[in-house]
């Protein structure tokens, strides 16, 4: 590992040919912070693929079995930070091998059950010198900040409540089974019992349980929500001392309906539909709304990701957030060491001005 914070970063990317790492391939490849990069995947020909077409001439792509610490500690040699855009069960053989590898960590999140695990490994980190950031995509991640801007706001330390809802739409998805990322993650999300807050102690609900209809404001407008199960739930109540939060998502109807006739079906059926499935067009739009509570005062903040780099904003709105935290680890405003989420170890108005450059746009209503 090198020193970060004087110059250009190592970085591998892991999961690179999945939907969401060829944005963020893309978005390092255009980060003077970034020298070489390193593309990883079990399939080294689609990970070649990504970076060819999108590394620019300092990517190379080899294949690594992640869930094998050795191969993959082994191929973090000489790099500075892992990106882990892989299946999130994966992410704690991820931190092992960076660890050996003496090398940060960043990734997407850990679907609520499996943040928990990841945070042991805090200490570890921190004797290492090292910084691992769990979440640090759309939601959770740039979520996670944009709570933390609204509690700002309100000017307290403790939210009464804090309650995120996203949602996303491709107007040119038709009868095209588009999921905005991985099946089974999705997959995951819809049928694994959604977490809420209510006084302060984690509640288990129904899954698909309904959430309400949602303002979203434009281009989305008001829509059928439901709660799922999301990181962010399990950090919010001790990073801001809320009593009550929930997450919600609105996925569009047709794609939903799809996803509702996989619930239950064979893993041959699932990697049949993953197989079909054809990515979100380049004209997506991403829309979240974090709203935090303290007494009498709300305040919401409202973030729309647009296309950029000629990619759907759906997706860049997952991949312009990670690769902003490359940037600022690289120039040495990350500076916390240890295993946290986003929002104990980044500022929110450095990531919310790295993610203005990549089509992203904030608002606060108070």
């Amino acid at each position: 590992m090198t020193t970060v914070g004087n110059g250009t970063v190592g970085v591998a990317v892991l999961g690179a040919a999945g939907t969401i790492a060829p944005a963020i391939v893309h978005d390092l490849a255009e980060s003077p912070e970034v020298g070489k990069m390193l593309l990883l995947d079990l399939d080294a020909a689609k990970a070649e693929a990504v970076a060819a077409a999108h590394g620019g001439p300092n990517a190379s792509a080899r294949a690594v079995d992640a869930r094998d610490n050795g191969e993959l500690s082994a191929a973090l040699d000489g790099i500075d930070v892992l990106v882990n855009t892989a299946s999130y069960r994966i992410n704690i053989d991820a931190m092992r091998a960076c660890l050996a590898a003496r090398c940060h960590y960043l990734d997407l999140g850990g679907l609520y059950w499996l943040t928990g695990r990841q945070l042991e490994f805090s200490q570890q980190f921190e004797r290492a010198g090292l910084l691992a950031v769990l979440g640090i995509g759309s939601s959770p991640g740039k979520t996670n900040l944009m709570a933390a801007r609204a509690l700002a706001e309100l000017g307290v330390r403790a939210a009464d409540s804090i309650d995120i809802c996203a949602a996303g739409r491709d107007p040119e998805a038709g009868d095209k089974f588009s999921p905005p990322y991985a099946v089974q993650t999705l997959l995951d999300e819809l049928t694994m019992r959604p977490v809420v807050l209510r006084d302060g102690i984690p509640i288990e609900i129904e899954p698909l349980s309904d959430g309400g209809v949602i303002d979203y404001g434009d281009p989305i407008g008001e829509v059928e929500t439901i709660f799922t199960l999301h990181s962010e739930l399990a950090t919010f109540g001790s990073s801001f001392g809320a009593a009550a939060s929930s997450f919600r998502l609105s996925l569009a109807p047709r794609l939903l309906t799809r996803l509702k006739l996989l619930v239950g079906a064979s893993p041959e059926a699932v990697a049949a539909a993953a197989a079909e499935a054809v990515p979100p067009s380049s004209h997506t739009t991403s829309v979240h709304l974090v709203r935090a509570t303290a007494g009498d005062r709300t305040v919401t903040v409202r973030a729309i990701t647009s296309p950029h780099f000629g990619i759907g904003g759906s997706i860049v709105s997952t991949a312009a957030p990670i690769a902003a935290a490359v940037r600022l680890l690289a120039r040495g405003s990350l500076s916390a060491v240890g295993a946290h989420p986003p929002e104990l170890c980044i500022d929110p108005d450095e990531m919310f001005a790295e993610l203005e450059t990549r089509g992203c746009s904030f608002s606060v209503q108070s």
